[in-house]
């Protein structure tokens, strides 16, 4: 069973141990630096099938990786907002024996 649509199977020794040529390597690496960009796999299969197209648009290239960078900045903006919220909770907190806890009266409310 090929785990991936967009790329062929590939021949198996009798041993079961997968082989794969140049090509198959070189698609392996570009789906591993996709990933290493944040790029999902749908992202990945849509990149690799114009990567594939050598009548392409760039336009098209372009677009799903500015769409991706918008995607990245909403998700900076949040994790962000998050550390402001815990670093101020922090801040509040006294951190001593005392139940009292800014931290948890935020989380419970």
């Amino acid at each position: 069973m090929n785990p991936c649509a967009c790329c062929p199977p590939v021949q198996r020794t009798e041993a079961g141990y997968r082989q794969y040529g140049d090509r198959e390597v070189h698609t392996l690496s570009f789906i591993r630096r996709g990933r290493a960009l944040g790029f999902n796999m749908a992202e990945i299969s849509e990149l690799l099938k114009l990567w594939q197209n050598k009548r392409r648009a760039s336009a098209d290239v372009k677009r799903i990786a500015l769409a991706h960078v918008a995607d990245l900045e909403r998700r900076i903006a949040e994790m962000e907002a998050m550390k402001q919220t815990l670093r101020h909770l922090a801040h509040c907190c006294q951190g001593n024996s005392r139940p009292d806890c800014p931290i948890l009266t935020e989380l419970a409310s």
